[in-house]
């Protein structure tokens, strides 16, 4: 028996199970020309922004703990479109996996993006929408080494520097899963976002203009933070444990 995905919960996941399917995406289909000029809007004095082929969720359900997903693959500048159109039609939803990154002393580690951006001026963890590069030979996708990966990408740190919890949650909304895995940085958090800043010199591409510190769930509402981000750490500062995936 499957688990219901509800826009609007938290729910703890034994792991994800993500695979590469055909799908036949009618808005991409049929709303080229509106999203070709979306883009070109958007792209404007932006000459970072690159229109790559990105991986989308079609399908989703919860069994025992685990994650089941169909994903398919689309144009960037489709998705965007469609996010920015309020995400019309079946549902579709950008699930990507994030590293919610903390330090010794509890305080935790988000991103602002760059002005050159899509997001620009968005704090949150390390993400990326899923993409070629998290696919496996067998047609799956590994959204756990997409955490390392793009943690890696954007701020400089290394596996080795990292301790992997086990596990995730999920924070669902319309239009986008957060699958949020805990990492972890021996570090206290000021010296840790010192080393970031300083890796992040030496990155052939700056997707970041600063690193934040966040310790409460007041320091949220400093920043240009996204309302999934602060669900989730409300549920982390409050001691709210997300709920399990049915086990049914």
């Amino acid at each position: 028996m499957s688990g219901t995905v509800e826009n609007g919960s938290i729910v703890r996941l034994e792991r994800i199970d993500a695979r590469i399917e055909p799908y036949d995406w009618a808005y991409a289909r049929e709303n080229a020309a509106a999203i070709a000029a979306h883009w070109a809007r958007i792209s404007a004095g932006k000459p970072a922004m690159f229109n790559g082929r990105i991986m989308l969720q079609h399908r989703a359900a919860i069994r025992g703990g685990v994650f089941e997903a169909g994903y398919f693959e689309t144009d960037y500048a489709a998705f965007m479109a469609w996010r920015d159109a309020g995400h019309p039609g079946p549902v579709i939803r950008n699930g990507f996996a994030m590293a919610a990154l903390r330090a010794s002393d509890g305080g935790f580690l988000c991103g602002r993006m760059g002005d050159h951006t899509a997001n620009a001026g968005k704090v949150y963890f390390a993400a990326g929408t899923p993409d070629r590069e998290d696919a496996r030979p067998d047609g799956t996708l590994d959204l756990a080494g997409s955490v390392t990966r793009e943690l890696g990408e954007e701020t400089g740190l290394r596996v080795a520097e990292l301790s992997v919890g086990a596990g995730w949650t999920a924070v669902i909304e319309e239009g986008r899963i957060a699958f949020m895995r805990e990492v972890g940085i021996g570090l206290p958090a000021e010296a840790a976002r010192a080393l970031m800043l300083e890796r992040m010199k030496t990155l052939a591409e700056e997707e970041l203009s600063d690193i934040v510190v966040i310790r409460s769930l007041a320091d949220t509402g400093r920043y240009d933070m996204p309302p999934f981000m602060r669900r989730y750490l409300a549920h982390i500062f409050a001691g709210d444990p997300p709920s399990s995936a049915s086990r049914k």
